[in-house]
């Protein structure tokens, strides 16, 4: 789980987060398959206020366009997990 905490807002003109609603639910998603799932889950922009408090799936798809509008995007996001990283990969603790 990805836990996300906005301190500046995210309009629409300032390069919102995309997601692709329900992709997490589909395991890992090749690259070459990722524009079908993008075209069958479609997209919701995620807009923001100062203080608001996302909680999602780590794994959804996701993305953003350019800023229209260029301005602070500032968020403080902490990353869940229980299992063991791949790859020899390591949490380092806070």
């Amino acid at each position: 789980m990805t836990l996300r905490v906005h301190i500046d807002p995210v309009p629409a003109s300032n390069a919102p987060l995309l997601i692709a609603p329900g992709s997490h639910k589909l395991g890992r998603i090749p690259e070459d398959e990722m524009r079908d799932v993008v075209q069958r889950c479609g997209t919701v922009a995620c807009l923001a206020d100062a203080g608001d408090i996302w909680l999602y799936a780590t794994p959804i798809l996701h993305a953003s366009d350019a800023a229209i509008a260029p301005m602070h995007r500032r968020v403080l996001q902490v990353d869940f997990a229980v299992g063991e990283l791949p790859g020899g990969l390591e949490w380092l603790g806070v």
